[in-house]
């Protein structure tokens, strides 16, 4: 089993607990084999049902190694995203999940809408932006939705408590790209 395939079965299963109390897993074993588990890594895990958003929640710092990061950010997904009630087991057995394991973010200095534009790479990076102690993520995937530059940063500008784009307050930006398994 290749380490992709090991993060969805140990983010089933940390879902699965919740209904059976059966997440019995060897994290020593499983980080003695896929030594990446090991590392400070940042991921979210998505769940969706039916092709729609069910739960996602993520870390954007490292913090805790990437097994124990995928193990929380799992059960999170599930039973804690506030925009959603907890999963139900019927719910379970019909999910898909997602993981994306970010790279650091990097400050991205620009002077201007306009230069922002060039240097944002819609579809690889996601962006974390922030201003007015407000903050804000979307993941690289949300592009598929919003591949315009001008709605997708309305709309996470309004994730952040905006009513509209806050660009033209000169906010600090944030890029990192994400590896996605599913």
């Amino acid at each position: 089993m290749n380490v992709e395939n090991v993060l969805l079965e140990v983010a089933r299963a940390s879902i699965l607990n919740e209904f059976n109390n059966s997440f019995k897993i060897d994290k020593q074993e499983l980080q003695k084999e896929f030594s990446i588990l090991q590392e400070k890594r940042a991921c979210f895990v998505t769940i969706t049902l039916n092709g729609k958003l069910r739960g996602c929640v993520g870390s954007l710092v490292a913090h805790r190694n990437l097994l124990d990061d995928v193990i929380q950010n799992a059960y999170n997904s599930a039973f804690s995203d506030l925009r959603f009630a907890r999963l139900s087991y019927e719910e379970f057995k019909q999910i898909k999940i997602e993981i994306s394991v970010l790279t650091p973010a990097v400050k991205l200095e620009y002077k201007d809408t306009d230069d922002l534009k060039e240097k944002i790479k819609p579809f690889e990076h996601g962006i974390i932006l922030e201003c007015e102690n407000k903050k804000a993520t979307f993941l690289p995937q949300v592009w598929e939705q919003l591949p315009n530059f001008d709605d997708f940063f309305t709309q996470l500008s309004k994730k952040a408590g905006f009513s509209d784009s806050c660009l033209s307050l000169n906010p600090t930006i944030y890029t990192y790209t994400a590896i996605k398994i599913k």
